[in-house]
């Protein structure tokens, strides 16, 4: 095989003489855009269930009132329908690690969306609560295998120098999607609605005919001509990929001599660093509050002074949006760490303005800035979390995990991830009845811990491949 001859060529050579045909290879410079060019490929068409996230979670909320008349719902059954989405995420993220790793990123990608059509098809032809809230269960379940294997398919393929910024494209497109779907909901019908969640399960199921799977996960379970074929294809056809091949199969084979992880595994102290690490960023992504923020972000500012609800949603849009692109952007040159500790200080910030804006109106002091102090620290918080803490996290997981225990590991941090969002969400009114400042100042204390904690133990992941990031790790 061509990847064993270069290797076997590089054997007797002392480790400086095998670095050069790396470094001076001409060809490798020739083939950089075809590397760049499928690694974009495969990231656009991994992200389209990404937007399906998105598409999915921001349904409800423009859908509402048409649903409650056409179906003649009462509030109870209009709150099953909006949180049920949740549990079947939950069991989704239990069980994705183990079908990514079973049927592979590919295959994991096509099931959740087949199991997301078949969910918006249940709901367009609904005439009562069951068949709305299956579906409303089966798009949850869809995303809930989404939120593990999109970013962790996009951390496989991606080259080392493009994986942060690719990664983050998975949070940029649920923003895009959940912005989307809000707006066209102010337009088309309920079920028409429904319909246009079909669009990007389409497009993935037929894009990923034209992708290669995961060089990793083919390595993994043996399929050497299909991973040889697989990174020569991500990598460019002249492009010497001798070097990544045998470090990926050293990695393999090593992991490989080692029992299959379970759940309790991950409390051996060999895997008990990047677990910390992975389910303490998602504790520090929802504890927040971006669930109760954004969901009833209308709500929040028409009770700070503003006449129309409407106001703070398009805000919402116009600022979320712009601001996770430049955290693509700023993924691999500032760094996950520096952006994670911005993110941080930003949504503490952003929630002490906030709550300082609701205690001035509760004493019933300097009531002309109750609206300033609101909204600006609401949207403070918005634009924060969509530069690092909306998207990092994720990345992070798909970085520091060895595939021994990625999809134990994974499966865990996002149960944690969508139990805080669960917590979070459904607190949110109880905790604002009671204090709208001591809700807000309550997610800034949270706030500190995270800056604390990321300070403290989140490791920098730039520019580093996953078999050097696991290897710092375990040093």
């Amino acid at each position: 095989m061509p990847i064993k001859r270069d290797i076997e060529k590089g054997a007797n050579k002392s480790p400086k003489d095998l670095e050069k045909p790396f470094i001076d290879d001409s060809s490798r410079n020739v083939d950089e855009n075809d590397s760049i060019k499928m690694a974009l490929i495969s990231t656009g068409v991994a992200i389209c269930g990404s937007y399906e996230f998105g598409n999915c979670v921001g349904f409800t909320a423009p859908a509402q009132s048409a649903i409650y008349d056409d179906l003649n719902l009462s509030v109870a059954q209009f709150s099953l329908f909006g949180s049920i989405i949740t549990v079947g995420a939950m069991i989704g993220a239990v069980t994705s690690g183990r079908i990514a790793d079973a049927i592979g990123r590919k295959g994991s990608m096509a099931l959740g969306a087949v199991i997301c059509i078949a969910g918006w098809l249940a709901i367009f032809y609904a005439m009562g609560s069951l068949l709305l809230d299956t579906g409303r269960f089966f798009t949850g379940y869809g995303i809930g295998i989404f939120t593990y294997v999109v970013p962790i398919y996009i951390a496989e393929i991606a080259p080392k120098e493009l994986r942060g910024g690719l990664t983050t494209l998975n949070q940029f497109m649920i923003v895009t999607g959940s912005s989307f779907s809000f707006l066209l909901g102010t337009v088309v019908s309920w079920r028409t609605l429904a319909l246009t969640g079909l669009a990007p399960c389409i497009l993935l199921i037929t894009g990923l005919t034209f992708i290669p799977e995961s060089p990793r996960w083919l390595a993994k379970i043996g399929q050497q001509e299909e991973f040889e074929n697989s990174l020569r294809r991500l990598r460019g056809a002249k492009a010497n990929i001798s070097y990544e091949a045998n470090e990926i199969q050293e990695t393999i084979r090593t992991l490989q001599s080692l029992p299959q992880a379970r759940l309790r595994d991950l409390l051996d102290s060999k895997y008990i660093k990047p677990v910390i690490i992975s389910v303490g960023l998602m504790v520090c992504q929802q504890s927040g509050g971006i669930n109760g923020i954004g969901f009833y972000l209308s709500e929040t500012f028409q009770t700070a002074g503003l006449k129309s609800g409407h106001t703070g949603t398009v805000a919402y849009a116009l600022i979320q949006v712009p601001v996770t692109m430049v955290g693509v952007v700023l993924m691999d040159k500032a760094g996950r760490r520096v952006l994670l500790l911005i993110s941080s200080c930003g949504t503490c910030f952003g929630c002490f303005l906030t709550g300082t804006g609701f205690f001035f109106k509760s004493q019933a002091v300097f009531p002309e800035l109750v609206p300033f102090f609101a909204v600006s620290g609401v949207l403070v918080f918005i634009a924060s979390f969509s530069v690092g803490m909306g998207a990092i996290p994720w990345l992070i997981m798909s970085e520091i995990f060895p595939l021994q225990i990625k999809g134990a590991a994974g499966s865990l941090a996002c149960i944690v991830n969508w139990l805080g969002a669960w917590v979070v969400s459904y607190s949110f009114n109880f905790l604002v009845n009671w204090s709208p400042s001591g809700t807000f100042w309550l997610f800034a204390g949270f706030g500190v811990l995270n800056i604390i904690f990321v300070a403290k133990l989140v490791p920098e992941t730039k520019g580093k491949s996953l078999e050097e990031i696991q290897a710092s790790l375990n040093s």
